[in-house]
């Protein structure tokens, strides 16, 4: 029997059945939605694996939430929609009734993710940011004036690179590479090459993430040409450090080391923007980013320059604290320090798995302790 698109997911994950389970009870119990008891939920997980039987609701939106994929990816049937004429004179009319208010609710909700998404990880989001996503597309669709487009384009822009960026760290790489091309596509429509530039330079992480180096560098440099022209010293500075790790992750050592000071030299006094919320590069955010590099280069270093910044990172920051312990525990085990490579890593092991951060849970396994022939698995 052909392997299901349900069962491979969870393959390429790496969950046992069992875990799944368990993953499906909590996310229930957290959203208050009645479902069956454990023995039951084992013998329906086995029968939808295999096919005999579709998976039904509630359970589709449990599974979208705990694997971080869409319903496509699972397997899943769309919703079905009515294109009758009816229909679309409908969603001219909800497109109209836009205004501005309505887009301030959209602005907060994603603003509202992104506080959530850095303190429990996108395990309670990446749902409902599609959702949002698919709101936004369809009255952008049906939006027949231009400076309503321009509105909602800019808010797409924002909530598919954060859904982007979630999808990749629960390690959704197609669905975070299709997010950043609608990020591209409404940056494009709302008429902003500072979120173009933003938005190409976090899909270029995807590439890196692939083992595609060298097209990630050539991706932000085009990024970072393009905030040169048009971008406040913040996104500068974001784009130089981002440049910087990507040249890192390409072994090029001296230009990576120069793009850092760069972004030092450009970070501004006051390194907030209100008109780019989604952008951290103050206290230890700039200074963590760099051991990351460092860490990729296997210098010495990094251990003491991320040392020096975790106790500055806020602590509301949970995911970036996961991913310098996972540097400094890579860190670590390149100078030899086993103790305190195993360390850290069971700090980071714990947060990821909190925070069901499969990028990193990803990251870790690939981390071999000095002395050691084998990965932590």
């Amino acid at each position: 029997m052909a392997e299901t698109r349900l069962q491979a997911v969870r393959r390429n994950l790496g969950y046992k059945a069992d875990d799944v389970i368990k993953m499906l009870l909590r996310r229930a119990d957290v959203l208050a939605v009645p479902v069956m008891s454990a023995t039951s939920l084992k013998t329906k997980l086995s029968r939808w694996e295999n096919g005999r039987e579709a998976v039904s609701q509630p359970y589709r939106r449990l599974f979208r939430d705990v694997y971080g994929r869409t319903s496509e990816e699972l397997g899943f049937p769309e919703e079905e929609t009515n294109d009758e004429a009816d229909e679309l004179i409908s969603r001219l009319a909800a497109a109209r009734s836009v205004d501005a208010e309505t887009v301030e609710i959209f602005k907060r909700q994603v603003d509202q993710a992104r506080h959530v998404d850095r303190r429990f990880g996108g395990v309670a989001l990446l749902d409902q940011l599609r959702s949002n996503i698919g709101q936004l597309q369809g009255l952008l669709s049906f939006s027949t004036m231009h400076g309503q487009r321009q509105a909602l384009a800019t808010v797409l822009t924002e909530a598919s690179a954060l859904a982007g960026w979630e999808a990749l760290d629960r390690n959704a790489i197609r669905q975070a590479w299709e997010h950043h091309e609608t990020a591209k596509a409404a940056a494009r429509e709302a008429g902003s090459p500072i979120l173009l530039a933003h938005s190409l330079a976090q899909q270029a992480f995807i590439l890196v993430d692939l083992g595609e180096e060298e097209s990630a560098v050539g991706q932000l440099a085009e990024a970072r040409a393009l905030a040169e022209r048009a971008a406040p010293p913040l996104l500068r500075a974001w784009m130089a450090a981002a440049h910087g790790e990507g040249l890192a992750a390409a072994g090029q050592r001296y230009d990576a080391l120069r793009a850092f000071d760069s972004a030092d030299a450009l970070l501004p006094e006051d390194p907030v923007d209100p008109a780019l919320p989604f952008l951290f590069l103050g206290g230890a955010h700039l200074d963590r980013w760099r051991g990351h590099a460092l860490s990729k280069l296997g210098e010495p270093d990094a251990i003491q320059q991320l040392a020096d910044a975790l106790p500055r990172l806020p602590p509301d920051f949970i995911r970036a604290k996961t991913g310098m312990l996972v540097d400094l525990a890579y860190a670590h085990a390149a100078a030899g320090h086993r103790d305190a490579a195993l360390d850290h890593a069971r700090q980071a092991r714990r947060l990821a798995t909190q925070i069901r951060s499969d990028r990193q849970l990803r990251r870790l396994s690939g981390l071999v302790l000095p002395g050691s022939a084998a990965r932590i698995a």
